[in-house]
C-alpha cells in the first residue's frame, strides 16, 4: 500500500473512532427523535458524528469536498470527496439495538479509494483498500465458500422495503436457507466476513452505500445494482459472497 492512501486510511480509521465514541455518548440514553421527510429519524448523535467527521477532514484535509447525509456536499472542486454516514442504522441506534455502523468512504472521482464500517456499540471496525485486502481489526477476512443458495443467509434490512421487487424477494426466500433482518451496513459486514451470503437493499443512498462496494470485492465478493452493475451510485444493491452472483442474478432478473 502506498504511504499515502496509507495515512489516509489511518485517518479515516480514527475519524471514525472519534465520530463513533460521539454517538456511543448517546446510545441507549433518553434520547429526543426528530422524523426527517421521508419519515426517517435523526438524532443530535447524528448530527454531532458528522460534524466531528468533517471538522477532522477540513483540518487535515481541506481541499477534498464533503458529502454527508445529514449536512449535504461542500463546493470544493476536487477529485477526491468524502462519503459519510455518521449512524447507519438509526433505527437501530434509537431503539438501543447495537447493529448500526458509522460509515466513511474516500471516493476517487466516482470511485471509493477506501472505505471504513465501524460499529461502535460492537468495538469492530471493518475496512478496505483498494487493492490491498479487506479486515476487520488488523485481520484479514473473506467471505464464505457456500456455492448452492439452499444452503446461503440471505439478509435484508426491512420486510417492507420492495415494492414492485417484492417478486424477486420472495424467489430468493424460497431458494435459500435462512433469511434474516440483520440489514443496514451490519449485513454487509456479516458478508465479508463470511457469515452471510447475500444482501439486499431495493433503495440505498450514496452514504449507505459509499464504503461497502470496495470492502465487499476486497472480500472476494461482489457490490453491485440489481442489474448486476458494480457501482455506489445505482440507489440500490445487492451483495453477495461472488460465488453465488450468477444463481442470485438469474432470480432477481426474472418478470
Amino acid at each position: 500500500m502506498e504511504s499515502n492512501t496509507q495515512a489516509l486510511l489511518e485517518f479515516a480509521l480514527d475519524a471514525a473512532q472519534q465520530a463513533g465514541r460521539i454517538t456511543l455518548g448517546y446510545f441507549q440514553s433518553d434520547l429526543q427523535v426528530e422524523r426527517k421527510a421521508d419519515n426517517t429519524p435523526l438524532t443530535i448523535a447524528d448530527k454531532q458524528a458528522e460534524q466531528k467527521l468533517r471538522d477532522l477532514i477540513t483540518a487535515n484535509y481541506p481541499d477534498h469536498a464533503i458529502m454527508g447525509e445529514e449536512f449535504g456536499k461542500t463546493d470544493q472542486d476536487s477529485k477526491y470527496t468524502w462519503i459519510l454516514d455518521p449512524i447507519d442504522g438509526t433505527k437501530s441506534f434509537v431503539a438501543g439495538v447495537p447493529l448500526y455502523a458509522t460509515l466513511i468512504a474516500l471516493l476517487d472521482g466516482d470511485e471509493a479509494l477506501l472505505g471504513v464500517a465501524h460499529f461502535p456499540a460492537l468495538g469492530e471496525t471493518l475496512y478496505a483498500v483498494r487493492g490491498a485486502g479487506c479486515f476487520c481489526n488488523g485481520r484479514r477476512v473473506h467471505v464464505s465458500k457456500v456455492d448452492q443458495l439452499k444452503d446461503a443467509v440471505l439478509l435484508v434490512s426491512g420486510l417492507n422495503y420492495f415494492g414492485l421487487k417484492e417478486a424477486a424477494w420472495q424467489r430468493l426466500v424460497k431458494a435459500t436457507y435462512i433469511q434474516r433482518t440483520w440489514g443496514d451496513a451490519y449485513g454487509y459486514y456479516l458478508i465479508a466476513t463470511g457469515r452471510a451470503e447475500i444482501m439486499l437493499d431495493p433503495a440505498m443512498a450514496l452514504w449507505d452505500a459509499g464504503p461497502l462496494q470496495v470492502i465487499m470485492e476486497e472480500a472476494g465478493g461482489t457490490f453491485t445494482d440489481w442489474k448486476g452493475n458494480a457501482t455506489i451510485h445505482g440507489w440500490e444493491s445487492i451483495a453477495t459472497n461472488g460465488v453465488l452472483f450468477r444463481q442470485v442474478m438469474a432470480l432477481i432478473g426474472q418478470n
